[in-house]
């Protein structure tokens, strides 16, 4: 019997939800974005986002029942991202599922926000299956995490500094591009020189795959500063596609290795970094060599939104992960 599951994600700066049938056919899937309201302070205000969450959620819920041509009795049960992420903004989101699971008197099913990112490839890809090893890089993650099962997930590598999205965004500021960082950052890298300048690719032990990325952010500020003491011109397209190639290359090595560890022919991508061009061209290449095959959801569903909460939601709600409804947000919840 088809399952409908109304996911619900407010993590961090966008307000979403979404009905999918069965965790791969989204019949709805709204987003109300704040970029407009976080650019003009280079990233992310907790508490202006808390605040729009709330003034959204109730018609973001709306919407995506009207869409979707459904109504609360129709759903099978409510996911909601209840962590990692911001916790004023997690708190509506998870304030708001219990709310409707309890006076609806269906299933409530707490989703953790990577294992969304992760679940959009079954939505984008309905054949894969596990075993493979997936990539999650966004604007607060970057992890390789081996897929077990459905609902079986073994963290590999992290990283111990900033994400991968953190950096972009970071230098994104500082080359004066604006915000959100990466998609600036890929645009611009189209028009440059990827190896015009050397950045450091960190490895932290011969027996660790995790990641830091604060090193290449601090190479590309100091290259910056230096040049603007001497009063020498840079080449900001030259810089972008250089600082890119360098995150770029670090994530797809380290995910390369992993998949060959794990004897996995399929790596995922997951995340807001998913959409980055040279990832995707780069990661597709090195997987290729080695006969991996690499899939990605499209765009919409890298970044934050409630398709991926849904469908991970229908997973838990198969297995009988419910929780009750003193259900609270985890703002630092691990995978």
């Amino acid at each position: 019997m088809d399952k409908l599951i109304l996911g619900i994600e407010s993590s961090c700066d966008e307000t979403a939800a979404a009905v999918v049938k069965n965790g791969n056919e989204v019949l709805s899937n709204v987003i109300n974005s704040q970029i407009d309201l976080h650019k003009i302070y280079g990233g992310v205000v907790p508490e202006i986002a808390s605040r729009k969450h709330i003034e959204n959620i109730s018609p973001v819920v709306d919407e995506a029942l009207e869409k979707a041509g459904v109504t609360f009795d129709d759903i099978d049960a409510i996911a909601v991202t209840y962590g990692p992420g911001l916790v004023g903004a997690l708190l509506v989101g998870v304030s708001y599922a219990k709310a409707l699971s309890y006076a609806l008197n269906k299933p409530l099913v707490p989703v953790h926000h990577i294992r969304g990112h992760i679940t959009a490839n079954y939505i984008a890809h309905p054949d894969i299956k596990p075993p493979y090893v997936c990539l999650v890089a966004s604007g607060g993650h970057s992890h390789i995490v081996k897929v077990n099962d459905y609902s079986d997930f073994e963290v590999i590598a992290r990283t111990r500094d900033d994400a991968a999205g953190e950096a972009f965004d970071k230098i994104a500021r500082v080359l004066g591009l604006g915000y959100p960082g990466g998609p600036l950052i890929d645009k611009l890298a189209k028009e440059g020189n990827p190896h015009a300048v050397e950045f450091p690719r960190v490895k932290m032990s011969e027996d660790s795959l995790d990641f830091s990325f604060s090193g290449v952010k601090t190479a590309v500020i100091n290259y910056l500063h230096k040049a603007e003491q001497k009063g020498e011109e840079v080449n900001k397209a030259d810089i972008a596609a250089s600082f890119q190639q360098a995150v770029c290359e670090a994530l797809c090595t380290h995910t390369l290795s992993a998949a060959l560890d794990a004897n996995v022919k399929t790596v995922a991508l997951a995340g807001g970094v998913a959409s980055n061009s040279s990832l995707r061209a780069l990661m597709t290449e090195e997987c290729a060599k080695h006969g991996i095959s690499v899939i990605y959801p499209p765009p919409i569903l890298c970044t934050d939104n409630g398709a991926m909460i849904a469908a991970a939601g229908y997973f838990g709600y198969l297995k009988g992960d419910f929780a009750e409804h003193d259900l609270n947000a985890i703002p630092s919840l691990q995978l």
